[in-house]
């Protein structure tokens, strides 16, 4: 069905991440690539100054070996994107560089925060520019 496949995948709550690669793997073409895509959440710039130095790029080798891992575990051949930025963006710009066909992104319950602002997921599926799957 789709030859590129984007997967981003919240790696402080992973309990969907093998239901997704489930998905990626059912929506995949013989021959697809898949690229799992993690958010490392950029920190106001006020914040940044007091953080140890090297924090943001240590979070992000950290992610790369965790992605690394979860995509060994589950038998998936995967390139890794880790990215510092505000999820939505970040993810809608993956998909851009990768070409990718289809989001396959994970929703969570609806907490007060989301009803002001809208999640990750539905500001994705609101701007993206290829189809989305939402799985709950």
């Amino acid at each position: 069905m789709y030859s590129k496949i984007l997967v981003p995948i919240d790696l402080h709550e992973s309990g969907k991440a093998k239901l997704m690669l489930d998905a990626a793997r059912q929506l995949a073409d013989d021959g697809a690539s898949i690229v799992l895509v993690h958010i490392v959440e950029d920190v106001p710039t006020y914040v940044a100054a007091e953080l140890p130095r090297g924090i943001m790029e240590s979070s992000r080798d950290e992610a790369i070996a965790r992605l690394e891992q979860l995509a060994r575990d589950e038998g998936v051949t995967a390139e890794i994107d880790v990215r510092i930025g505000q999820p939505a963006s970040a993810i809608l710009a993956a998909a851009g560089e990768h070409g990718s066909e289809v989001i396959v992104i994970a929703s969570h319950r609806p907490g007060f925060q989301d009803y002001l602002i809208g999640s990750t997921a539905a500001r994705v599926v609101r701007h993206a520019r290829c189809s989305v799957l939402v799985i709950r």
